[in-house]
C-alpha cells in the first residue's frame, strides 16, 4: 500500500451513522472501537451472519447466566 492510496478515516459519515441512524449519544458513539462500529453498521443494513441456532444460544446462557439484581440495583 502506497501513501497515496491511504484514505483518511470517514469520520464524517461515521458520525452521520453513529448519531442520526443509530441514535448514540456521543458518550456511546466515542466509546466504540472502528470494529464495533462497523459492526453495528453491517447489522443495521441487513448485513448480519445467520442468527444463533438452538444449541449456540444455550451455549451461550451457560457460558453468561442472567443474574437476579440485588435489591435497589438499576440493570
Amino acid at each position: 500500500m502506497t501513501p497515496s492510496s491511504i484514505q483518511p478515516f470517514p469520520w464524517d459519515a461515521a458520525m452521520r451513522f453513529g448519531f442520526g441512524i443509530l441514535q448514540l449519544s456521543p458518550a456511546a458513539f466515542w466509546s466504540l472501537t472502528p470494529r464495533e462500529l462497523a459492526c453495528a453498521i453491517r447489522a443495521r443494513r441487513g448485513e448480519g451472519g445467520a442468527p444463533l441456532d438452538r444449541a449456540a444460544f444455550d451455549q451461550l446462557m451457560r457460558r453468561f447466566p442472567d443474574h437476579a439484581a440485588a435489591e435497589g440495583e438499576v440493570r
